[in-house]
């Protein structure tokens, strides 16, 4: 399928999106955005992980900022070393736009930073820093995520996505993103009604602000505003 073009509830700084991975996420999150509560899951996102060839002759063009298989997780730990390093070389013969890679098993990034332009965004995902239960999602474990974010060397950009937040502890979450020091860090809420453990707005406001105290910019995504107090 060819390159498409950002929309919807993702991320405004991005402006394209391409899958070359097709069948059904490994960590098997409850909340997956791909999971549509009208029409299902796409038939493309059904069935087990394939790497999908035709999507690897795809032209990037140039001056893009691209979400690379943003339906899955390209660096989930059974996703086979040769599928990564075939879709890092893709992205590699267009070296003149920023590729986007978010993950919530980031110890995996550090086996392919040699292949990775040294423009790419590095994201990671922890939607809380208490432990999630498998029904919600089968992911690493949060404090796993944040020990193996905390090794990527600081030339690499990087980011944290917590969406969907979940209920957390404010001194400890915002003490791991500290230690991180992500370039920023996206806050979302759950969209589409999954009866996530969420929390108080005062904890979400709380956490914005020791963010900002350290100086870490904060990209708050509308649906925060369900379930927050208006931005301070």
């Amino acid at each position: 399928m060819p390159l498409k073009k950002s929309k919807g509830n993702m991320y405004p700084w991005v402006t394209h999106t391409h899958a070359h991975l097709g069948g059904e996420c490994l960590h098997r999150c409850s909340y997956c955005y791909v999971d549509n509560p009208r029409f299902g899951r796409p038939k493309k996102f059904q069935g087990p992980l394939r790497l999908m060839h035709e999507e690897l002759t795809v032209r990037y063009g140039t001056g893009r900022t691209i979400f690379v298989d943003q339906c899955n997780d390209l660096f989930a730990e059974d996703v086979p070393r040769e599928w990564i390093e075939r879709v890092l070389d893709h992205c590699a013969a267009w070296p003149t736009n920023t590729y986007v890679y978010q993950t919530k098993n980031p110890g995996r990034y550090l086996q392919f930073i040699p292949l990775m332009l040294p423009t790419c965004m590095l994201g990671c995902t922890i939607e809380t820093n208490r432990d999630i239960p498998p029904s919600i999602s089968q992911a690493p474990r949060p404090v796993g995520r944040f020990m193996d974010m905390k090794s990527l060397t600081s030339s690499r950009m990087t980011f944290i996505t917590v969406e969907p937040v979940m209920d957390f502890d404010v001194e400890i979450l915002s003490d791991w993103i500290t230690q991180i020091s992500p370039k920023f860090v996206n806050i979302g809420a759950d969209s589409k009604g999954h009866n996530l453990p969420e929390p108080p707005a005062e904890k979400i406001m709380a956490l914005i602000a020791k963010l900002n105290t350290a100086g870490i910019e904060i990209r708050e995504k509308h649906n925060l505003g369900r379930i927050s107090m208006p931005p301070v």
